[in-house]
């Protein structure tokens, strides 16, 4: 392990970055090291933290190879030294306070007192751009508008009112600082901080002129009048501040448990949807009363208005002075948008109007938010939500990138096994039409009419077969690259059956189907070749038994598939069955069970079958038939009696099913 290891103490802030920077720059000019972020959540800097931006500094130290963590303290400073002393650091990086000068003063400076404590610790503190300008976000009125107004009013009134009541009645300077004090109070409880200051002093102006000798006088001769007075204004101010900061917490923690419960129900609410973005964005909807909200990719919005060089959204780039630019790009939206907010329209060019909101969620994704401009004290649950819309975004990227791997994986199973097919499946009938074709060509032997058509039999026979093996590599091909695009349409299942039980040998196949089955949503030619390879199969290996194609008892299913009713179709055999083990196995490509021989197939009758039925948005299951052997069955939607649509939704699309020939030969397959 390297000697430097770093770590840096990020305190939520937007200068995160820069330290992060830094201390790259200084691991690389000692070589490397370990480069160590961490961020201490304190009760007082909760409020000032960004999520957004403490997402993004997470990324960008994992991305550089290090690790990040959150440790929750009460003492900031002495949790971080405890942590760096706990990772065995050997130099601490730190930002410059960006607390106003006077703050520091009168508490402070943060990295003086990390320094101070430090011992043998080297710290380093970066200097940033938003050193000395305050904590951030500004406070807000805690006791609301209307509250402090009121609070104001009560000011100027009670102290008059309680002046009044000490007039009627002899009182001494003590009385009327006490009768005034509890005045001070009542404003203090009801406005908080500054109207409680303000009527203090309105009140400790009317003590000294009303009830102080000389009456009458703003002067004070006695001292203790004097020290009376200045009690009583500094016990007021007190008890505002009490009032003002309870207030203050009281908000705070009731915000903080809104937005907690809110991110939990958006955490939930994403992990029930399919689409976890738009769930969320769904969700935005409500939680921050928009009519609106979109997440855009692209670049970035400049203090709320686009720059002049910015292009409209879309999917390509605008050509300005010969230099590409790169527009901006819709990636999901819930809610209603006009068509101009879908294009871009009302971004392209002029700032943004002031009912919208922009919170960036990474470097290059936005998260807009139309129809209403979200309050400064949301600003942390906003953050927040961009997060979430992150790790959204992020696992669906992680998702597509398995799916991708998998398929690649897949692709070279195929592949692999094709080449093992060539080398001998396809080899036997390709040999026994040579040997045949061999044998009829030589004029040195005779052959009897019988052997002749002995020889063209087996030359028929390897041609189906060889057929047959091809085009279930194709097929097999097809479903792997998932090319195949079915047509729709309302199909009954007798229109099926018959054609796809030609190629079976006569008798071997019982069909027992109601004629008032409800038609089901599948292509025709797709269904027909399932049929075949699955009926095929059965009588291939269960020869002694009965087949029998049916339906669900009484000719109703109780099927269902993605909470729509289902039609179904079951091919029954009463052959040996598979253990339940063995199932899962059936299905995949090019798999014989039991070590059967090759000269059954290569294996892939039941892939193409179950591949064709979940194009078509079916299922293919496997059951053990009651008494022993294997009933197959079918699921497939019920028709609803639209017209003929692509599985893609497009009305009248082509079928890639065309191009599957509609007559059905033996195929090659495994149980």
């Amino acid at each position: 392990m390297a000697g430097e290891r770093i770590v840096i103490g990020l305190s939520g802030g937007p200068e995160g970055e820069v330290l992060i920077r830094r201390a790259v720059k200084v691991l690389d000019g000692a070589g490397g090291g370990d480069l160590i972020a961490v961020h201490i959540r304190s009760a007082e800097g909760a409020s000032r933290e960004s999520t957004s931006a403490l997402e993004s500094q997470r990324r960008l130290v994992v991305d550089l190879g290090g690790s990040y963590h959150t440790v929750a303290a009460h003492d900031s400073v002495e949790a971080l030294l405890a942590f760096a002393s706990h990772v065995g650091a050997t130099r601490l990086v730190i930002g410059q306070s960006r607390a106003h000068p006077v703050s520091r003063i009168l508490t402070g400076a943060t990295e003086t007192r990390i320094i101070r404590r430090a011992g043998d610790l080297d710290v380093q503190v970066v200097p940033h751009p938003l050193a000395g300008r305050g904590a951030g976000r500004r406070r807000q009125r805690d006791l609301g508008r209307v509250r402090v107004a009121v609070g104001f009013v009560l000011a100027v009134a009670i102290p008059i009112l309680m002046q009044l009541a000490l007039a009627v009645i002899e009182h001494s300077v003590a009385t009327a600082t006490l009768v005034q004090l509890a005045g001070a109070v009542a404003v203090a409880l009801v406005g908080g901080l500054w109207p409680g200051v303000a009527g203090a002093l309105w009140s400790s102006l009317l003590v000294n002129y009303f009830s102080t000798p000389p009456v009458g006088e703003l002067a004070i001769k006695d001292p203790q009048d004097l020290l009376a007075l200045g009690v009583f204004v500094g016990v007021s101010v007190a008890v505002a501040g009490v009032v003002d900061r309870s207030a203050r917490r009281s908000k705070e923690a009731a915000r903080a448990r809104a937005e907690a419960a809110t991110l939990g129900e958006l955490a939930r609410g994403a992990t029930r949807a399919e689409d976890t973005v738009g769930s969320l964005l769904e969700q935005a909807l409500d939680v921050f009363g928009v009519r609106g909200a979109a997440l855009y990719s692209g670049p970035a919005f400049r203090n709320g208005a686009d720059s002049p060089d910015t292009p409209a959204f879309g999917d390509t780039e605008a050509i300005r002075d010969g230099t590409s630019i790169p527009r901006r790009k819709l990636l999901a939206s819930a809610g209603e948008l006009t068509d101009s907010e879908r294009d871009g329209a009302d971004f392209a060019g002029h700032a943004v109007e002031p009912e919208h909101t922009v919170e960036p969620v990474d470097d290059d994704t936005w998260l807009v938010l139309f129809g209403r401009t979200v309050p400064a004290a949301d600003s942390s649950l906003l953050g927040a939500f961009a997060a979430h819309v992150l790790a959204q975004l992020e696992r669906q990227q992680l998702a597509a990138s398995r799916l991708e791997v998998l398929r690649l994986a897949e692709g070279n199973t195929m592949r692999t096994a094709i080449l093992r097919a060539v080398s001998h499946d396809l080899r036997t009938p390709l040999a026994g039409i040579k040997l045949a074709v061999g044998g009829l060509l030589q004029t040195a032997v005779t052959y009897t009419p019988e052997e002749q058509q002995e020889l063209l039999e087996t030359i028929d026979e390897c041609s189906d077969r060889l057929d047959a093996l091809v085009g279930n590599l194709l097929d097999m091909s097809r479903i792997t690259a998932d090319s195949v695009r079915p047509l729709l349409k309302p199909v009954r299942w007798l229109d099926v059956v018959p054609a796809a039980l030609r190629g079976l040998p006569q008798g071997s196949v019982r069909v027992v189907l109601p004629p008032n089955l409800p038609a089901v949503d599948a292509d025709a030619v797709l269904l027909e070749r399932v049929i075949a390879n699955i009926a095929e199969n059965a009588v291939k290996y269960a020869p002694a038994s009965n087949v029998t194609v049916t339906s669900a008892s009484g000719g109703l299913s109780g099927a269902v598939l993605n909470g729509h009713p289902a039609g179904e179709l079951r091919i029954i055999d009463h052959g040996r069955g598979v253990p339940d083990r063995n199932v899962p196995a059936m299905f995949r490509p090019f798999q014989r069970l039991d070590d059967l021989s090759q000269s059954t197939g290569v294996g892939l009758g039941l892939a193409v079958a179950r591949g064709f039925v979940s194009a078509m948005g079916g299922s293919l299951a496997a059951e053990e038939t009651p008494g022993g052997g294997l009933t197959m069955v079918i699921r497939l939607p019920l028709s609803t009696g639209h017209g003929a649509t692509g599985q893609d939704g497009d009305d009248g699309g082509s079928s890639a099913a065309a191009a599957v020939p509609p007559a059905v030969s033996p195929q090659e397959t495994a149980q």
